[in-house]
This record gives structure tokens, C-alpha cells and sequence, in this order.
């Protein structure tokens, strides 16, 4: 393969040397040759001399540098490995500064490519004399780890021209400190392979798209990959293939801040091309070779997932009937590669950007797979959650205030079905899932700090936290449950009633068991919100209403303040009323008062105290007509800031409930669901128009988006997918190339203004000069008629 290329051959006969010495057994190359020949014969059909002739040619080459190579690896390994061992921290802060030090001397231009600091540079310097050892005890990693260090220096743009002095820099700072010769021949051998791997895969992988990539030009990106055959054009976008490894210029110009290329790349990717034969898009090349693309660009690129969404849709400059075609190519965003539910949608989901969840392509597949896949599972387990609240409903709030419900048995024994009932199966349920996702997070070591407090991760969701607080207060409950601690006992009237509650014990416990049961009534309500995904009006209306409870806890606390401030001082004052006798009560009058709930009679005995009526009257100043008034400017403000990302937060919550269902739909309606799609079948453009495969195809009415232009670039002439895309006059059109032009015109205009200034300057001259008038006129006409002819 590399016959016809010394520099290669030399290479890999090095590395085959270095492996070949780690082979225990003997090693007979004349052999090899003789079943290496037979086994090409029996391979080849139409073998002939010729063939064997070269075929002799290559491995005489191929022998005898081996030859040559047998047995120094083991030598200069143990040698180098030797003089590794007496290199202690003082000698090697020497080689790392006079390494440096002779580089900058050999090759001044080299400083301009050192731009980190002195512990980065140390740190190449270890590495470089590790790999030198390495090369030697793991030849076949190191070729593997060096192609992968070449292909990021691509990316760097690192000339190769620098290579050979830094080998020459680091052989002779090793020199300086032994005198082995043994030692600096292993010492150079290893570097020198090293830098002529790391050269040549340098050289393989600066491709244009690569050099485009550097420059962070879109302009240079679109030319580059304009070289490409269109069978290819992709491929030069997604892989550069050195060797076994390869390294993705896409995913490189993203990690590297590269966002003008990185846009570049993925508008051409998504770009649908056609010619005669058939259509070329780019979606399945770039989702193929990234699955996890939409992470990546929530974390590094935000700014580029719309780019990447508004490729995945088509639309059809013609409206038929006021209905517009419309070609969603969302197969990646609904399937992964193993036909199992994309997580592209729960990425989307923890961005939390609630206008990418706006986005008609995200809209589209979040609305398809509730509507159609989560739905079902979703109110299924909502419908059992709806029944064990009717029934803890009926138990704590409707049952116990019937009439007669004390002396009625069969009320008593319905209040202790329904109560043993939310005990077995509400907190069975809560139970089983809390244990399950605790045990998980132990699993997983995923853990949070709350209060300095490690606590299962899943618990920052407010419904997880809001359920775990239910189990615990249903568990309160049964432990204080009146009806369990009367069994066998009397009641106040002496009678041992079944299933009552009125003995001793029970009525002791009968307020604590009381609250608790308040508070678990208010968290299966709090619970019940997740019901407004039903509707996305609600959904949004709900979702605000959560946004905007920090401007009423900042209202509460400065009310709160002033509460405390005032009833403080009121308590200074010579007055004996006793709505305001003591801190505590002061501080629940002033409530009142900030709630209207201070009663008007009570107020009439304040006009014989002056004073205190006057800090009352201070007090409704500021908290009621100053902090009521600033708390709705504050909520007006924070409405009219969320109000643009209302729908957005509502499909957002959504798509969090979708991501959290799909776990439990079965497996057969999901494959139902994803067959209906024929994500596999080609969606058409128009009648008898088939396009590409890879999503489905909607009518949307026409006056939603006005679209006058087709995205289709369509070509004719040649259909091989060897030949270029022909230039596509809308493309080479761009912004970038128009301010080129126009830069272009103003630089001719300013020749011309400052040609005929000179031109007046030297007629002046000219009766002066004689004919040095005449002669500049004359050159500045026609320097005019040049610039005239560009």
C-alpha cells in the first residue's frame, strides 16, 4: 500500500521492528515471504510474473530493513529505560528550560505557537520524554495515541516545519547530559519516529475543510467543502480518517469556539441537494457519526441548535387550497439507532430553553408522541392517582361529618376501608417508588447537598420532593390513626363500638393525626397540577404562576420586616390596648391590618391613643398603599418578561412529562407507533416528486409561514456522485461575499479620487516642468482606464 511512498515504508517498518520485538518466538522472514506469495496467488485470479516480481521487490525492501532493525529495540529500551531512572527533579527542570531554550534559539517562530503558561509547556516536556520510552514498551497504543495527538494538532494548526527542530532541541539537551551513546541513539530513534508519525499524520488530516476550521471562516468552509464529489460532500464535513483514527471537523470547530464554521457545516449538511437521480441530504450522515449531537450543542454551541433544527424542516413555496406541504425529517429526534425512544427530546428537555421548545420541528415530534404514545400511559397512572384522592377525600373530609356517623356502623366501617385502603395502596405505592429510586441513587452515587446534607439527587424535582413528603405524612398518619389505637378499647360512653375513635388515646391523638392530614390533603392537590398538561393554555398559566412566586416571597419578607419593626415599637409606647399588649399579639394585629382582616369595631377604642393610632396609620402607608402597590408593579413587570415564553414553558413541562412516560409504554404500541410514521420511506416534494426518507410530511395552512423561495438546490448536467455540485449562484451570493465586493469598489473609488488629485497637482507643476505635466496626465488617464476595466 505504501510501495511507492520511502518516507511511509521507512515509518512502518520502524513500527513493525518495535512490535516484532515483543514477539517471544523467532521470527523467520523468508519464510513469510514464500506463504505470504502462495496465499496472493490462490487471492489473485489473473496473477502473473509481473506480479510476482513486484511482489519480491516489496519484501526484499521490507527484509532487509528489518533486518537492519532486529535486536536494537531491546538494547535501546533497557538503555533509555536506565537513564530514565536517573533523571530526578533537578535534572529535569534543566531539560525542560534548555530544551526550550535552544527550540526558541533554532526556530524563532516557533514562540508564536507557545501561547500557555510555564507549567503547560513542563508538562509537554514530560510528556514528549515518556513517549520516547513508550514507543518502545507499547509501539501499537503509541501509533494509535499519536495519530489521535496528531489529528487535535490539525485542529491546532501547528506547522510540521517545527518538528525537526524540536527533535534536533531535544536530542541535544539529552547529549549535554550523558555520554552513553547507546542512550541518545534511543533517545533520537524514538523521538524521530515520533515526530515523523505526528508529521505525516499532520500532513494526511490538514485537510481544506480543516484550514477553514483554523481561520473560523464560513466563507473559506463553503469553498473547501465545494471541492468535495457530492457523494462525499458529507463525509468531508463529519471524518478525517488518519490510519485507525479519525476525528470529526464538525464536532472539532464546536469544542474549539469555531461557531461561524460549525454553523456553516451544519447548514450545508442539511441542505438538500438533487440532480436527476437522486437527492443528497446530509441528516443521517451527521446523526450517524454524532448520536449525542444535540447534547453536545445544548452544552457547547447553544446558539446553534436552532441552525441545526430549522435544516430538519422543508417547506413548499406552493400553497394548494390555502394548505402548504410541509417534510419534518425528525426520525432522529423520535429513534435512536436501535429503534428504542431518542433522547434527543429529554436534552432539549434539561436545556430548559423554552423557546427551542417552541420550534415547529420540537413541537411537532413533543405533540406527536403525547398525543399518540404518552397520552394513554400518562392518564392511566393520573386516573389512579384521581381515584386514591377521591377515596382520602371521602375518608378525612366527607365521612367523619355526616350525621350520626358516630353511632352508624356501617359509616364507621366505610371510614376504615377507605382509611386502611390509602394506607395499603396510596403509601404501598409511594413506598415502592421512593425505595426504588433511592436505592438507585446509592447505585449511582448520585447525591445533592441540601443544607450540608447529602440527599438522593431525584429529590430536586418538586413532584419527587412533594411525593416523598406525602409518604411520610400518610406513614405519620398510620401511626397516630385514632381507629387503630381504640380497637378493644370503650368509648366515652363505656360501649366497645366497632371501628370507633372515642376513647382516651384516640382523642389524644386526635389533633396531631388531624394535621397531618391537612397537610396531606394540600400535596395531593399540589400533586393534582400535573393534570394541567392536559391543556397548554393551562399548562402555561400554571407554569407562570411558579415564576412569579419569588416577587410575593420578597413581598412577605418585607412585610414581615416592618411587622416586627412596628410591633417592637407600639410595645415602647405608653398605651394598654390589648390588641397590641406584647410583641406576638402586635405583630397578629399588624397582620390584620396588612391583610384586612382587623375588624372595624376593634379600631374604635384607638382614637383615645393618639400615638399609637398615628404608627398605625405609618405602618398602613408602607405595607399596605407602598409594598401592595410595588408587589403588583413587580408582578405586572415579571408577567409581561415571562408572557413571550409562556407557551414555551408549557411545552417545555410537556416534554419533561413525555420524557418521564415513555419508561412505561409498552413495547408494542411503541413499535405500532413508530411503523405508522414510515420514517423509512421517501417523503415527496410534490406529486410524483419522491425526496428523502427520514421523517413524515404535514399540512399546515399557508399563511402561517409565507415561503417564496424552494431550499431544494437542484442541478443539472452530470448525476455521478463522483463530479462536484455545480456553483449554486445563491450560495456564492452570501452577505460575506457582497461586503467583499463592495469593499473592493471603495478601494478603486479612493485610486481614482487620490489619481486625479495627483493628476491636478502635476498640470500645475507643469509650466514648471515642461513636459512632466503632460506625462502624469497622461499615466493617471490611463491607470483610470485600468481601474475602469476591473
Amino acid at each position: 500500500m505504501n510501495a511507492n511512498d520511502s518516507y511511509r515504508l521507512n515509518e512502518e517498518c520502524s513500527v513493525l521492528a518495535l512490535r516484532l520485538a515483543k514477539h517471544k518466538g523467532s521470527v523467520n522472514l523468508h519464510e513469510y515471504k514464500t506463504v505470504m506469495l502462495a496465499s496472493l496467488r490462490s487471492l489473485v485470479k489473473d496473477w502473473g510474473s509481473q506480479y510476482e516480481v513486484c511482489w519480491a521487490w516489496l519484501w526484499e525492501n521490507v527484509e532487509r530493513k528489518l533486518l537492519a532493525e532486529m535486536g536494537k529495540p531491546a538494547k535501546l529500551e533497557a538503555a533509555l529505560a536506565t537513564f530514565m531512572t536517573t533523571v530526578d527533579d533537578g535534572t529535569l527542570a534543566v531539560i525542560r528550560r534548555e530544551i526550550y531554550a535552544q527550540f526558541f534559539s533554532l526556530a524563532p517562530g516557533g514562540q508564536d505557537y507557545f501561547k500557555q503558561s510555564v507549567t503547560r509547556l513542563h508538562y509537554i516536556v514530560d510528556r514528549v520524554i515518556a513517549m520516547t520510552l513508550e514507543m518502545y514498551r507499547q509501539p501499537k497504543r503509541m501509533v494509535e495515541d499519536l495519530s489521535m495527538l496528531g489529528l487535535r494538532h490539525v485542529g491546532y494548526g501547528i506547522p510540521v516545519d517545527y518538528f525537526g527542530p524540536w527533535v534536533t532541541s531535544c536530542v541535544q539537551v539529552i547529549r549535554s547530559l550523558t555520554d552513553d551513546e547507546t542512550v541518545q541513539e534511543a533517545f533520537r530513534w524514538s523521538l524521530s519516529l515520533v515526530s515523523r508519525i505526528l508529521t505525516r499524520v499532520i500532513t494526511e488530516g490538514s485537510t481544506l475543510v480543516m484550514q477553514a476550521i483554523n481561520e473560523n471562516s464560513a466563507k473559506h468552509l463553503k469553498k473547501a467543502v465545494a471541492c468535495a464529489p457530492r457523494g462525499q460532500r458529507a463525509l468531508w464535513a463529519l471524518s478525517v480518517q488518519v490510519g485507525t483514527q479519525s476525528i470529526s471537523p464538525l464536532l472539532w470547530a464546536i469544542e474549539t469556539g469555531s461557531l461561524d464554521t460549525a454553523c456553516a457545516m451544519l447548514e450545508d449538511l442539511l441542505t438538500i441537494r438533487g440532480d436527476r437521480d437522486r437527492y443528497y441530504y446530509g441528516m443521517d450522515a451527521m446523526f450517524d457519526r454524532h448520536p449525542d449531537l444535540i447534547k453536545r450543542l445544548c452544552l457547547d454551541a447553544p446558539s446553534l441548535v436552532s441552525t441545526l433544527l430549522d435544516g430538519l424542516v422543508w417547506r413548499s413555496r406552493f400553497a394548494v387550497g390555502g394548505m402548504r406541504r410541509v417534510n419534518y425529517y425528525v426520525k432522529h429526534l423520535i429513534v435512536d439507532a436501535d429503534g428504542n425512544f431518542s433522547p434527543a427530546l429529554e436534552w432539549l428537555v434539561e436545556h430548559k430553553n423554552a423557546t427551542l421548545m417552541c420550534h415547529p420541528a420540537v413541537a411537532v415530534v413533543t405533540d406527536m408522541l403525547w398525543g399518540k404514545v404518552a397520552l394513554r400511559t400518562f392518564l392511566f397512572g393520573r386516573l389512579w392517582f384521581l381515584f386514591t384522592l377521591a377515596v382520602f377525600v371521602t375518608s378525612q373530609s366527607i365521612l367523619n361529618h355526616l350525621p350520626g356517623h358516630d353511632d352508624n356502623t356501617s359509616m364507621r366501617v366505610g371510614d376504615f376501608v377507605c382509611r386502611m385502603f390509602i394506607y395499603s395502596c396510596s403509601m404501598g405505592h409511594w413506598i415502592y417508588y421512593h425505595t426504588k429510586r433511592i436505592i438507585r441513587s446509592f447505585r449511582e452515587r448520585d447525591f445533592i447537598s441540601v443544607w450540608r446534607c447529602r440527599v438522593p439527587a431525584y429529590l430536586s424535582s418538586w413532584q419527587d420532593a412533594a411525593g416523598f413528603a406525602l409518604m411520610v405524612l400518610l406513614f405519620g398518619m398510620l401511626c397516630l390513626e385514632p381507629i387503630l389505637h381504640c380497637i378493644g378499647k370503650p368509648d366515652a360512653g363505656g360501649d366497645a363500638q366497632l371501628f370507633h375513635q372515642d376513647c382516651f388515646t384516640g382523642r389524644d391523638l386526635a389533633e396531631p393525626y388531624a394535621i397531618c392530614s391537612t397537610a396531606a390533603m394540600l400535596l395531593y392537590f399540589l400533586l393534582l397540577v400535573d393534570m394541567s398538561v392536559f391543556s397548554t393554555r393551562v399548562s402555561a398559566y400554571v407554569l407562570v404562576c411558579g415564576q412569579m412566586h419569588s416577587e410575593v416571597s420578597l413581598y412577605l419578607f418585607a412585610l414581615s420586616f416592618f411587622v416586627v419593626a412596628f410591633a417592637g415599637a407600639v410595645n415602647c409606647l405608653d398605651q394598654d390596648d390589648a390588641d397590641f399588649h406584647g410583641i406576638p399579639m402586635s405583630a397578629l394585629s399588624f397582620y390584620k391590618i396588612a391583610f384586612g382582616m382587623f375588624e372595624g369595631s376593634e379600631s374604635e377604642h384607638l382614637l383615645s391613643n393618639p400615638t399609637l393610632l398615628l404608627a398605625i396609620l405609618i405602618f398602613v402607608i408602607i405595607a399596605v398603599i407602598f409594598l401592595l402597590s410595588l408587589l403588583i408593579a413587580q408582578l405586572a413587570c415579571a408577567y409581561q418578561a415571562t408572557y413571550a415564553d409562556m407557551i414555551g414553558y408549557a411545552r417545555l413541562n410537556r416534554g419533561r412529562v413525555v420524557c418521564d412516560t415513555m419508561p412505561s409504554v409498552p413495547a408494542k404500541r411503541w413499535n405500532n407507533f413508530v411503523e405508522s410514521l414510515g420514517l423509512d420511506d421517501k417523503i415527496p416534494f410534490s406529486e410524483g416528486d419522491l425526496g428523502v426518507s427520514g421523517g413524515f410530511q404535514v399540512l399546515e395552512l399557508a399563511s402561517l409561514h409565507f415561503t417564496t423561495e424552494d431550499t431544494v438546490r437542484r442541478f443539472a448536467g452530470s448525476t455521478s456522485p463522483a463530479a462536484r455540485w455545480p456553483q449554486d449562484e445563491r450560495v456564492e451570493g452570501d452577505d460575506v461575499d457582497r461586503f467583499d465586493r463592495i469593499e473592493r469598489l471603495v478601494v478603486k473609488m479612493a485610486k481614482r479620487v487620490g489619481g486625479s488629485r495627483r493628476a491636478a497637482v502635476s498640470s500645475r507643476g507643469g509650466s514648471v516642468s515642461g513636459t512632466s505635466g503632460f506625462e502624469s496626465t497622461a499615466f493617471e488617464e490611463k491607470s483610470a482606464s485600468e481601474n475602469g476595466s476591473d
